[in-house]
């Protein structure tokens, strides 16, 4: 029976290509700044990104983390949509560790507005805790991989520099949104004072994330990497997985995204299954389930019993996500089974 694993782009195995590449990597210990692999990295993104330094990360978590951790102190709020990965995915560790309280507002599908952030920044009083970072998601996650609009951030960032707030981009799938409107990486970060993006996803690499910003702020997202257990040593053989999936996988992506919208299309008119195409612009397709005919868990059950693993995401709502391992007979093999199931 053939497998077909849509649950996550995280699933992504190293190839054989990038695994020799890895063997090969010069390494040396990163805590001294002396890895060569992990410098030309860093160097690489803080070109790419239009930044002045960047820093190898040991994980999506970790790199926002240790950016809330740098631009707020104890007793402050973040704002940010009330879907967001950070306030969903990531154990309350703004709580935890940077002492800091989240102020979730209901956006459209993972979009929040200048105007709604603007209602949200608390007053001057002594009664309130003081809006201390606004963090927007690009693409968002659990809106089905929708992209951020750059005319929305540009509008958040205006209304940032006015109040003198830092903004933070979980940019994680940034490589999704980038391949998908011809926006350069470039264009995206440079209405953020500091952005975290992902090589583990849809580039394929087994490990890591990196965080880009000025050379200032990079210096003080470095000391809580190290607090958060992150000196990573010869880390180099991570880097070159980055390094080797930022010249080959890269340009990939499109495909993922082709494949997702093939497999809407092919599930869209079955029984039970109600898509909204305009949320699929990447690499996810979220659809609902009617649970008067079927639930989302029996679903999804119903089609891992033949190999097509997925997850719920809701009680009516299923994720699928395309990624370097699917191919288009694998999207094909999807449809079919659940044309089977339904």
């Amino acid at each position: 029976m053939r497998t077909v694993d849509l649950r996550s782009d995280t699933l992504t195995r190293p190839t054989e290509e990038m695994r020799r590449y890895m063997m090969g990597a010069e390494v040396g210990d990163d805590v001294f700044a002396e890895d060569p692999t992990i410098n030309r990295l860093q160097e690489k993104i803080a070109q790419l990104s239009g930044k002045e330094a960047a820093l190898f990360v040991t994980s999506g978590t970790q790199g926002n983390q240790v950016c809330i951790n740098a631009h707020t102190q104890p007793g402050q709020e973040i704002i940010l949509d009330r879907n967001a990965h950070i306030a969903n995915y990531e154990c309350g560790a703004p709580a935890m560790l940077a002492g800091v309280q989240l102020h979730t507002i209901e956006g459209k599908n993972g979009i929040i507005t200048a105007e709604q952030v603007e209602r949200a920044l608390r007053p001057p009083d002594d009664h309130y805790p003081q809006t201390g970072l606004i963090c927007l998601e690009n693409t968002h996650n659990r809106a089905g991989g929708v992209i951020y609009p750059l005319e929305e951030i540009r509008r958040i960032s205006e209304l940032a520099r006015r109040k003198k707030l830092p903004l933070h981009l979980d940019g994680a799938r940034l490589w999704n949104a980038s391949a998908a409107t011809g926006i350069s990486i470039a264009e995206y970060c440079r209405y953020f004072d500091s952005v975290s993006l992902c090589f583990s996803k849809g580039l394929g690499a087994p490990v890591g994330s990196i965080v880009v910003g000025d050379r200032e702020f990079i210096k003080r997202a470095h000391f809580y990497r190290k607090a958060y257990g992150g000196g990573i040593r010869q880390g180099g053989i991570l880097a070159a997985a980055a390094l080797f999936a930022l010249e080959h996988h890269l340009p990939l992506l499109k495909e993922d995204h082709r494949r997702a919208r093939l497999l809407a299309e092919g599930i869209a008119g079955l029984p039970a299954i109600s898509v909204d195409f305009a949320a699929v612009q990447t690499n996810i397709l979220i659809f609902e389930v009617d649970p008067k005919k079927i639930t989302a868990d029996a679903l999804v059950k119903k089609l891992g019993e033949q190999g097509v693993k997925m997850f719920t995401f809701g009680p009516t709502r299923i994720r699928a996500v395309a990624h370097l391992e699917i191919s288009d007979e694998d999207i094909e093999y999807a449809i079919g089974v659940f044309k089977r199931v339904l």
